[in-house]
């Protein structure tokens, strides 16, 4: 089970309002550049951003942490769409996963 902290809430909330923006923009360019249909390209984007922004109202529940795991696999997956969404859902991963452990690693230093 997830122990969270408030440390921790507040740095998986900067990762996921600053994936929200990333995923979101992610709509014209499959649109313009990519040439994905529309429809799909927002259903994607938009869906994605609007699910970062539900999670980080969440991230108080231990479920939540979950849910942002899925929403990065989801992330790497839309680079079939746009190549360039591979790396930064490497990227958002990444960032995900140090933000758990560093603020653990923070809290639990300040707490002893």
């Amino acid at each position: 089970m997830i122990t969270v902290t408030p440390g921790m809430r507040r740095l998986c909330a900067s990762v996921l309002g600053m994936q929200a923006i990333v995923v979101g923009l992610f709509t014209p360019v499959a649109i313009n550049i990519q040439g994905v249909e529309p429809t799909l390209a927002f259903t994607v984007g938009l869906g994605l951003a609007l699910l970062c922004v539900v999670v980080i109202g969440l991230l108080k529940r231990p479920f939540a942490y979950l849910a942002g795991s899925a929403i990065q696999v989801l992330t790497i997956a839309s680079g079939f769409m746009v190549p360039a969404m591979f790396f930064l859902g490497v990227i958002f991963a990444a960032l995900w996963i140090t933000a758990i452990f560093v603020a653990r690693r923070v809290e639990g230093v300040t707490s002893r």
